[in-house]
C-alpha cells in the first residue's frame, strides 16, 4: 500500500501521493482548485436542506412526511447507491482517473433537481391541471414535484458524495490531510455565513431564483473544478471472485468481505454513523422549530451568522488538533458536549430567546464535532479501498436514517409539534456516538491499515 511523504532538498520541499508529486507551488493550485469546486459544492449542501424546509412549510407537509422526504428519502437512496458507486468507482481506471467521471457524470443531474424544485409549484399547478384534480388537491400535486424533485437531487448529490471525499483522499498528501478539511471547513462555513445572511432570509419568496441560480453555480464548479484537477495513476483493482456465476453476485461478496471483515472497521463505521446521526433531528426541524417559537426567519438567518462564524475562527485550529491528537479525540470531547447542550436544551429552552441560543450551540458544537472528524475516515480506513469502506459507513448511517426519520416525525406530530424533543434525541445519540469513540481509540487498528 502506498503513502504519501513529503522531501525536503536544499532547493524545494516536495509532497507525493501515490504516483502524484508536488511542489509548493503545485500543492497551492491543487489547494485553490478543490477549494473552488468546494465552495460550489457547500452552496448547493447548504442551501438544498433549509430551502426544501422552506417548500414542505409553505404548502403544509406534516412532520412525518417532512421526516420521510428529509431522512428517510435520502437514507434510501444512499444505502443502494452509495455502495455500487464506491465499489465501481475503487476499480474503475481510466483517462481522467477513478473519481472525477463520476463527478462530472452527476453534475447535470443535481442541476436539473435544482431547477425542478425551483419550479415546483408550476410544475406541480400543470400536473394538476393535467390529471384533472379537484381544487383542493393541488398542493398534493405540488408536494408530489417537490418528493421528484428531491429524490432526484440526492440520487445525483449521493452519487457525488460517494466519490468526492474519495478524490481528496487520492490527490491529497496525508500528512497535510487534517489542516486541509480544517480549511475546506473553512469554506464551507463561510458559504454558510454568506447564504444565511444574504439569501436565507428571501427563501420563501424568491426560492425560485435562488433554486434555479445556486444549481448553475454547482454545474460550474464542480465542472471547472474536474477539469482542472488531476488523478494520478493506480494499481490494477484486484481480481473479481473466481467461480460465482454471476458478477453482480461476485461483486456483492466481494464488498461485504472487503468492508465488514475487521471489528475494528466496523466500530469505525459506527463512529462515523452515530456521529453524523446525532444532527440530524435538530437539523431536520430546526426551522419548523424556529416558527413554533416565535423565531422570525431574519433572526433564524442571524443565529446562522453566528454560528458559522464561530466555526470559521475555530476550523483551522481544529484541524492542527486533529492532526496533532487524533479525529478521534477531537470529535469525542465535542460529541460529549454536544450532548449535555441538547439534554439542556430539552429542559430549559421556552421561547424564541432561548430557541436561539439553543440552536447556536448545536451548529457551534456540530460543526467542532464535524471539523474534527473530517478527516477521520481518512485515519481510520485503509487508502486502497477507501471508497469502499466510505461507502460502507455510508450504509449503516442510511439505515439508522431509515429509522429515526419517520418515527422522529410520527413522534412530534403526536406531542403536538414539540420541537424540544428533537434536542433530547440528539442528546441520546451523541452518548452513543462517545462510546464508540471511546472502543476505537483502545483498540489496535489492523496491519495493513
Amino acid at each position: 500500500m502506498d503513502r504519501s511523504h513529503c522531501v525536503k532538498s536544499s532547493l524545494r520541499r516536495t509532497w507525493t501521493v501515490g504516483t502524484l508529486t508536488y511542489t509548493s507551488g503545485g500543492l497551492a493550485v491543487l489547494v485553490g482548485w478543490l477549494l473552488w469546486g468546494d465552495f460550489a459544492w457547500w452552496m448547493r449542501e447548504r442551501s438544498a436542506m433549509p430551502m426544501v424546509q422552506v417548500l414542505l412549510r409553505k404548502f403544509e407537509a406534516s412532520d412525518l412526511l417532512t421526516g420521510v422526504f428529509l431522512i428517510t428519502l435520502p437514507s434510501v437512496t444512499s444505502l443502494i447507491i452509495g455502495p455500487i458507486v464506491s465499489y465501481w468507482s475503487d476499480r474503475h481506471r481510466g483517462p481522467r482517473g477513478r473519481r472525477i467521471p463520476f463527478l462530472l457524470a452527476t453534475t447535470p443531474i443535481v442541476t436539473l433537481a435544482m431547477v425542478l424544485l425551483g419550479l415546483s409549484a408550476e410544475v406541480g399547478a400543470a400536473l394538476h391541471r393535467w390529471i384533472g384534480g379537484g381544487p383542493d388537491t393541488q398542493r398534493v400535486s405540488i408536494l408530489v414535484v417537490i418528493g421528484l424533485g428531491w429524490t432526484l437531487f440526492e440520487m445525483g448529490a449521493l452519487t457525488a458524495n460517494a466519490v468526492f471525499g474519495a478524490l481528496i483522499n487520492d490527490v491529497v498528501p496525508r500528512e497535510l490531510i487534517g489542516r486541509f478539511f480544517g480549511v475546506f471547513r473553512a469554506v464551507s462555513l463561510a458559504t454558510g455565513v454568506f447564504f444565511n445572511s444574504a439569501i436565507i432570509g428571501h427563501a420563501e419568496v424568491h426560492y425560485r431564483e435562488i433554486f434555479i441560480g445556486i444549481g448553475v453555480l454547482y454545474a460550474a464548479g464542480l465542472v471547472l473544478m474536474c477539469l482542472k484537477v488531476k488523478e494520478g495513476e493506480y494499481p490494477p483493482p484486484a481480481p473479481r471472485e473466481a467461480g460465482s456465476r454471476h458478477v453482480l453476485l461476485a461483486a456483492v461478496r466481494s464488498y461485504l468481505r472487503v468492508a465488514f471483515s475487521r471489528a475494528y472497521y466496523v466500530w469505525g463505521m459506527a463512529f462515523f454513523a452515530l456521529g453524523n446521526l446525532a444532527f440530524v433531528p435538530v437539523n431536520t426541524y430546526m426551522l419548523a422549530a424556529a416558527r413554533s417559537f416565535g423565531l422570525s426567519m431574519e433572526a433564524y438567518g442571524r443565529v446562522f451568522v453566528v454560528m458559522f462564524s464561530c466555526s470559521f475562527v475555530l476550523a483551522y485550529p481544529l484541524g492542527w488538533l486533529a492532526d496533532r491528537f487524533h479525529p478521534l479525540r477531537v470529535g469525542g470531547v465535542a460529541i460529549a458536549a454536544y450532548g449535555a447542550a441538547g439534554l439542556a436544551s430539552f429542559v430549559l429552552v421556552k421561547d424564541a430567546p432561548g430557541f436561539a441560543a439553543a440552536l447556536l450551540a448545536h451548529g457551534v458544537l456540530s460543526g467542532c464535532f464535524f471539523t474534527g472528524t473530517a478527516a477521520v475516515c481518512q485515519v481510520l480506513f485503509p487508502k486502497l479501498n477507501f471508497a469502499q469502506f466510505a461507502a460502507a459507513a455510508g450504509m449503516a448511517n442510511s439505515i439508522l436514517q431509515i429509522l429515526l426519520g419517520p418515527v422522529l416525525g410520527w413522534f412530534l406530530d403526536l406531542t403536538g409539534n414539540d420541537y424540544r424533543y428533537a434536542f433530547l434525541a440528539g442528546s441520546v445519540i451523541a452518548g452513543m456516538t462517545l462510546t464508540t469513540g471511546v472502543v476505537l481509540l483502545r483498540a489496535r487498528p489492523p496491519v495493513e491499515a
